[in-house]
């Protein structure tokens, strides 16, 4: 990844955060966008200290216009964006009520919109250069769905788990690879995977017996950013500690 553009969105959140340390400590300029502005400091501090380049840019990633501002940024400092990670997304826990219609919209706009908004808009700029890498971030739940938490996260995290196919396909003629990497439980953190007890899931039907890391997530989501992926397009990228092979 060294001197290559990534722009990683939800980069408040703890999978952001391990995302935006990995990719800046490997060579990238990395352009860190959240919703909530009180991160910024930390993000580019921190990463500062560690010797790498983190940009924050305040966007709402459900917002189309945002996004152009969010692109426009990126192509001004560097001229050209390498890679998105569209990261930002909201736990179905965030809604108890499975019936509630505005959790639903909400959940389906930060968690799906944003990934479409996201893709189809820095897509085209990589469409145009013949080069591109686009990471989606799912969950185990968009592959085999569940019954904790708000329906809408499910049906939001198997519609990224489809449309990055659909986009893999799409963006494939012009050199633009897009892929999907699926969660499994994860410690509780903000916006994000939630623990596996909260969602009903103890540990022991984990193969490895405890809950991911966000670093390990992280590292997924660097091998398929980098040239060292080059012939994957449309790939579903596990990191469950083995939970969905029982």
């Amino acid at each position: 990844m060294q001197d290559r553009v990534a722009i990683v969105t939800g980069a408040g959140g703890g999978l952001g955060k391990a995302q935006v340390r990995l990719l800046a400590s490997e060579g990238a300029h990395v352009i860190a966008t959240d919703i909530d502005v009180h991160c910024g400091d930390e993000l580019t501090d921190s990463n500062a200290a560690a010797g790498g380049e983190v940009v924050f840019h305040q966007a709402d990633v459900t917002v189309p216009g945002d996004w152009d501002r969010l692109i426009d940024t990126a192509m001004e400092r560097h001229g050209r964006i390498d890679a998105l990670v569209n990261n930002a997304g909201l736990s179905g826990l965030t809604f108890p009520d499975h019936e509630d219609l505005d959790g639903w919209n909400t959940l389906m706009s930060v968690n799906a919109t944003s990934v479409y908004l996201g893709t189809t808009k820095v897509g085209k700029r990589m469409a145009a250069a013949k080069r591109g890498s686009i990471v989606n971030i799912s969950s185990i739940v968009g592959i085999v769905g569940g019954t904790g938490g708000h329906p809408g996260y499910y049906a939001s995290k198997g519609a990224v788990r489809s449309f990055t196919k659909m986009a893999a396909l799409r963006l494939g003629r012009d050199n633009v690879r897009v892929n999907s990497v699926h969660p499994g439980y994860m410690p509780a953190m903000r916006g994000g995977s939630t623990s596996a007890s909260e969602r009903g899931t103890d540990t022991e039907s984990i193969p490895l017996g405890r809950l991911g890391e966000p670093r390990e997530i992280a590292y997924g989501v660097l091998f398929l950013a980098c040239n060292e992926s080059s012939y994957m397009t449309g790939s579903e990228l596990v990191i469950d500690g083995g939970f969905l092979a029982r």
